[in-house]
């Protein structure tokens, strides 16, 4: 293998880490909400980050994707599908009419992996659909459109599915969401489901994809949890998920790369290279027997402006929960900070 091929190959095993990361925390973080703040919390920050979400990325979307000339209930029931297919995400559409299009997330649910799903408030998965679906109509001018559930997995049944309708009259705002359990989504026919052109995904960029899917929510979800319930609140049980996923995920993303070698040095290694597979222009030096990695960006966070300093510090509890689960004795310090006046961010191993 040239040195080429080595480089993609190391980006993929680092893009692929960092998804498993930030997919795990955004699971993680919504079960520690639910379970510490209560369901109700844990819901209306679930909403923030889905309107949040819709808002920057809905309407870009349906450009991108090449959906926005068609009909609303479609191009909103497509788009679902495609970007979320795009982003690792089990779903599926049927198109019923020009006015009516079906979308269905069949278990497994991608955000409530393995056992989460045990754990998730109705409430909590119903805020998703009004932080986002609910809106689409709102964004695309229409009053009216809107979007009825006919069923929700974490109620018991098989799947979250639902269909964009355009009704004959204007919607109330609590009409823009409706919940119909009696009725059923027809069957899925992949066959007659839209496609995506080959030539313009391939594999290196469904990679970075689906990175950036998982990285995408924790951008939101992390500074709405902090303004939601204040930097203390917010920041702590941010911060307490963040580490034990940094714990939990450490075995399997040190598997993705390839391993981790021992010591401080290791992990800062580690460390190094999972933070270019985020984006990031991280450099690593030696120096006096510790070894310290910077960076002067810090992409997860880049379109959020004036942020607490408890996103940060929650945030980088993933790295601490990750460096004691590969060796409790050392240390991470944390020695600039790019929101405290200093030129980059840097961190000290040993």
């Amino acid at each position: 293998m040239n040195a080429k091929s080595q480089e993609t190959a190391a980006d993929v095993a680092a893009y692929r880490a960092v998804e498993l990361i930030y997919h795990a925390y955004l699971t993680g973080l919504i079960l520690m909400l639910s379970s510490r703040a209560g369901a109700q919390r844990a819901a209306e920050i679930v909403f923030r980050t889905f309107r949040r979400q819709q808002l920057a990325r809905f309407l870009p979307g349906l450009t991108k994707l090449g959906l926005d000339g068609l009909p609303d209930a479609v191009a909103c029931a497509q788009y679902h599908y495609l970007s979320n297919q795009v982003g690792g995400v089990k779903v599926e559409y049927v198109y019923e009419s020009d006015r009516k299009a079906w979308v269905r997330y069949p278990p497994p649910r991608w955000i409530w992996s393995g056992t989460a799903i045990c754990g998730i408030p109705s409430e909590v998965s119903r805020a998703m659909l009004w932080g986002w679906h609910a809106n689409n109509g709102v964004v695309l001018d229409n009053p009216r459109l809107g979007f009825v559930c006919t069923g929700q997995t974490v109620d018991g049944q098989p799947g979250l599915e639902g269909y964009y309708k355009e009704w004959d009259h204007e919607l109330a705002p609590e009409e823009r969401l409706q919940f119909a359990p009696g009725e059923r989504c027809p069957p899925f026919d992949p066959a007659r489901a839209p496609r995506l052109p080959e030539d313009a995904w391939p594999e290196e960029r469904l990679h970075k994809v689906l990175r950036n899917y998982a990285m995408e929510y924790i951008t939101s979800i992390v500074p709405e949890t902090v303004t939601a319930l204040g930097p203390e609140q917010g920041g702590h049980l941010a911060g307490a998920a963040a580490r034990l996923i940094g714990m939990h995920t450490f075995d399997d993303v040190a598997a993705l790369l390839g391993g981790v070698e021992p010591g401080a040095a290791g992990f800062a290694k580690a460390f190094t290279r999972l933070a270019c597979g985020q984006g990031d222009d991280a450099e690593l030096r030696q120096d006096d027997g510790s070894t310290f990695v910077s960076q002067t960006s810090w992409r997860l966070m880049s379109e959020r402006e004036n942020l607490s300093p408890a996103v940060f510090d929650a945030w980088n509890e993933l790295w601490v929960g990750a460096a004691l689960a590969h060796d409790r004795f050392m240390r991470i310090e944390v020695t600039e900070r790019r929101d405290r006046g200093d030129a980059r961010w840097a961190w000290r191993f040993c």
